[in-house]
Order: C-alpha cells, then structure tokens, then sequence
C-alpha cells in the first residue's frame, strides 16, 4: 500500500439530520470537515457536547452516510461497517453471562475463528491489560475500570487498523482513569494503528494524543487543529506536569473555551 495514503480522509464533509418531512426541521450537524490522519496517527477529537464529535466516526465506521463530500479510509470510499474498524464506546457493555475471556473471545467467535485461536488471543491481551488472573470472573466481579479494560481488549482481539473511540473512559473516576490510559497507550504504542479519539476531557486529549482537533459549536468545524510536540513513550502519571504539556493544554484551551455553551 503507498505509505503517502491517509489512514482516513474527509474532504469537504457536512452531515444534514432530518429534513425528510415538512415537519422535520433540518439540522446541520457538521459543516466542510477536512481532515487528513496518516497510518498509525493517534489523533483526539475535543469540542463542545453536540458539535459533531461522534457524528464523525460514525461516518468514519461507515454507519452513517455524509450528506456532501467525500469520506475515505486508505483512499476507497467508505460505503458501510467494515471488518477492519474497532469501535469502542463509554460504557464497556459487556455480556453479563459471560466471563472476561468469552467477552473479549465474543467477536472472534462471531467470525468463526477456532477456539485454541480464540482463546490464545483473549489470554494475550488480558495479560497485556494486567488482567490475566480474572480471565475467568464475571463482570459483576470486576471494577469499573477492569470491565473497560476488558472492552478494550474485546475491540483489539478483531486487529483492526483503525481504533475509533468515543469517550471510552469518561465514565471512570479520576484515579482509575489515569490507569486505563497509561494501559491503553502503552498497547497503542506497541501496535501502532491509527486511533481516533473522541472525548471531553482536554487533559486525556494532549496526554495520549500526537494531534488534537478542536470542533466549533454545532454546526461543527474544525477550529483548530495541533501537533502535539511530545516524545514517546509517553509515561502519563509523570507527563501531567511537564512544562510542554501544560503549554500545549493551555494553548489548546484558548481555542475550545469560547465553543463551550
């Protein structure tokens, strides 16, 4: 595949709701979005609730059509879901009636993969993800964090090549939070796949994040849109008080403040 091919391209995307009946006032949910993200780019997408954030995956896995322009993942036209997409949301929903194991095995086993296969991989990456001793435990038997970490694990046991991820730990306390993230970037940056990463949390934006993307209020445009000059790997419990993190932070707040309503 030619290296200079963007993982994902949207060139001049707007998305219209509604509109269908007389009675259905038309919204205008994102307006002219272009976005260019190279293979194996962690990007984070912040904005104001509403602005379009998860309008924007959605697109990007396929489930929603643009109105106008052109959405593209390694330059073919997204036309729907793709086995090649992960998409990971706040809440782990997990299946209660089964163990961490069987939860992170579920997709593979939609697929029809062999139960050695599957089984080899759920173990790897529960080990990977610190969770190898509660293979076996139900999620009424884990913590908040440990059942995200296991739909982390659930989401990556597919290899797709483009993780979308919409708030996937906003629903965590702080403490727990900072855990989670450190896990995650630490499997991202030993696999290297490209990631986009919605959330509100502009802190957990430039701690994990190579790029982040500020969205307007609704309808959404890209604001702004900053490298984030820190070197990897990124140790994030030690990071939070850099001096180029908290100027990057503040930079980037001056752009999305004035979009918060």
């Amino acid at each position: 595949m030619d290296g200079a091919t963007p993982a994902v391209e949207l060139e001049g995307v707007s998305l219209i709701f509604g509109g269908d009946h007389p009675s259905d006032e038309p919204v205008l949910a994102v307006h002219d979005i272009n976005i260019a993200i190279p293979v194996g780019q962690f990007v984070a997408v912040v904005g104001p609730s509403g602005c379009g954030k998860t309008t924007i995956l959605n697109m990007l896995a396929g489930l929603i059509p643009a109105t106008k322009g052109s959405v593209r993942r390694h330059g073919k036209e997204v036309a729907g879901p793709s086995k090649d997409v992960g998409y990971m949301l706040a809440r782990a929903a997990l299946s209660p009636w089964r163990t961490a194991r069987k939860n992170v095995e579920l997709g593979l086993e939609i697929r029809g993969l062999a139960k050695a296969e599957r089984s080899k991989k759920s173990v790897e990456l529960l080990r990977r993800l610190r969770l190898e001793d509660f293979a076996d435990s139900f999620p009424s038997q884990l913590s908040q964090g440990m059942n995200q970490r296991v739909a982390i694990a659930r989401t990556l046991a597919l290899d797709p090549d483009l993780w979308l991820m919409d708030e996937p730990f906003g629903a965590l306390d702080a403490q727990t939070r900072l855990t989670v993230q450190a896990e995650f970037v630490e499997l991202w940056e030993s696999e290297g796949q490209t990631v986009i990463f919605v959330t509100h949390d502009l802190e957990e934006a430039v701690l994990l994040a190579d790029r982040v993307i500020v969205i307007t209020a609704r309808p959404g445009r890209i604001k702004s849109d900053t490298v984030i000059d820190l070197p990897r790997p990124r140790v994030i419990d030690e990071l939070r008080f850099d001096e180029t993190f908290k100027e990057a932070e503040h930079r980037i707040w001056r752009e999305l403040r004035d979009e918060i309503v």
